[in-house]
């Protein structure tokens, strides 16, 4: 059986903006993959509110995905493939970054899962754009502009290093609430497209 790292942020936990909870496993994007691969893969799903890829964050301790990586790469081995989507929360007013910086990031962090899987065993999923709710959760215009261009920037850096990619705002969208997090219907919608380039390439 394959045993396949999912490494993300609260849209890979699966944070629901409405309640202030999880989604059940019933509707998350993860849960949804194993059910669907059961017989195939164990899905190791490793994702936190408020990651970054490789941001401190001021305000709330060990979100920096970069820090935590390495341990979680060696308690999960042995790895047989990897899906990655971060940098939703990088694009924060806070960390005032711009897409090459969040890029960067993402870069460091995919180096570090390829000491452990091999670059066509991995997924890099670019994020859904910000919607406009956002504005009222920590983001500001500028936040939103970032946010559609790590499409083009992920992609150039997949194609570097010979990944798997998908851009997560090619099949699905941030809900109205938060502007952030996915809907029930977005994790279902995220599931099929992943589930589809894992049955090709992972």
């Amino acid at each position: 059986m394959k045993r396949i790292l999912v490494f993300g942020d609260s849209n890979t936990w699966g944070f629901d903006p409405e309640r202030f909870d999880r989604y059940p496993e019933e509707v998350r994007w993860t849960s949804l993959l194993q059910n669907d691969l059961s017989n195939d893969a164990l899905i190791l799903e490793e994702g936190l509110n408020g990651r970054t890829t490789a941001f401190d964050d001021p305000g709330c301790a060990g979100r920096n995905g970069l820090a935590a990586l390495p341990a979680i790469l060696e308690a999960n081995q042995p790895l047989d493939a990897a899906v990655i989507m971060l940098g939703t929360n990088d694009c924060k007013s806070v960390f005032h970054a711009t897409s090459e910086q969040i890029t960067a990031g993402m870069e460091k962090c995919l180096t570090k899962i390829l000491d452990y899987v091999s670059a066509e065993n991995i997924l890099l999923i670019s994020p859904f754009y910000l919607g406009e709710a956002a504005l009222n959760f920590g983001n500001d215009e500028r936040s939103l502009a970032v946010s559609r261009e790590l499409k083009e920037a992920y992609k150039a850096l997949s194609d570097k290093y010979g990944t798997a990619f998908l851009a997560a705002s090619d099949v699905t969208e941030a809900g109205k609430v938060d502007g952030q997090h996915l809907t029930p219907e977005g994790h279902r919608a995220l599931y099929e497209a992943v589930l589809k380039v894992m049955k090709k390439r992972l």
